[in-house]
């Protein structure tokens, strides 16, 4: 059931995505929605080194920065409004970043059902230094289930479960059948053998849980790494939307989200649901 969804506002082409995709799940969940702007200002000012004789120029080149960027969170916050109107939907407040841009939304994220952001932005347009350090402090803060959207929007029919039997992958298939942001999608499961350790039956059990809650459901089984094979498995089937699971605990954070969950996020045309 989705009752509050939060929205990350930004001012990028995810940014558009991001608020016709919330606003068409709040109309169809009567749920409301809270924006929060995204963009570290601060990080707008460092130009790097200045040559001797160019600081003027230099701080009108900071201000002209940080008016056209301030000009564009208030263009995608109008809008915000505005689609929010138009498909009739509650919109409680938004939430603006003074500061870490992240800061808001880990605040507000403990208080709403659904986080909606363009996380492949920051790594497209740059307005966090480290974009990785950035989504897994998000992770680990306890941000999610996060829809990660791509720079299209494509209507949600099919969805492709990538299963790797963890607890945190079995997870992200109880969040988002509990959510049923989509409830008349077809699901579509796959498990990457990437070892000896692979446990095929797992599928079996994912499946029937998954056709518990109501859903059409095929498994496939595929040779290969997650990591590599995932986003071209996606496109061939022509999946919408990916959904999967993720690690906070210390020791694996890296190698997880940095092997799999990351990777897939630089390279993701289409829409991820993540969660834990």
């Amino acid at each position: 059931m989705i009752k509050r969804i939060l929205v990350g506002l930004g001012g990028t082409p995810f940014t558009t995505v991001s608020t016709h995709c919330a606003t068409k799940l709040a109309k169809r969940h009567q749920a409301q929605t809270t924006g929060v702007t995204v963009v570290d200002m601060t990080k707008l000012g460092k130009l790097g080194p200045v040559p001797a004789g160019a600081g003027h120029y230099a701080r009108r080149m900071r201000a002209r920065r940080t008016q056209v960027t301030r000009e564009g969170i208030e263009a995608a916050v109008e809008a915000f409004k505005n689609s929010c109107n138009d498909q009739n939907v509650v919109c409680r407040r938004i939430e603006y970043e003074q500061q870490d841009p992240f800061t808001a939304m880990i605040a507000e994220a403990r208080y709403n059902d659904l986080t909606i952001f363009g996380l492949r932005s920051m790594f497209d347009y740059g307005f966090v230094s480290d974009p990785n350090k950035a989504i897994i402090k998000l992770v680990t803060q306890g941000v999610r289930p996060i829809l990660a959207v791509a720079d299209t929007y494509r209507p949600v029919k099919k969805v492709l479960i990538a299963y790797s039997g963890s607890m945190e992958s079995a997870k992200a298939i109880r969040h988002f059948l509990h959510l049923k942001p989509w409830p008349d999608v077809k699901l579509h499961i796959v498990h990457f053998e990437e070892g000896a350790g692979s446990e095929p039956f797992l599928l079996d059990h994912a499946a029937d849980f998954c056709k518990a809650h109501g859903f059409d459901v095929r498994t496939d089984l595929v040779k290969g790494q997650a990591r590599t094979n995932l986003m071209p498995f996606a496109q061939g089937i022509d999946a919408d939307l990916i959904v999967m699971g993720n690690s906070v605990h210390k020791t694996l954070v890296k190698q997880l989200l940095g092997d799999t969950v990351l990777e897939t996020i630089k390279s993701a045309d289409r829409p991820l649901f993540l969660s834990q």
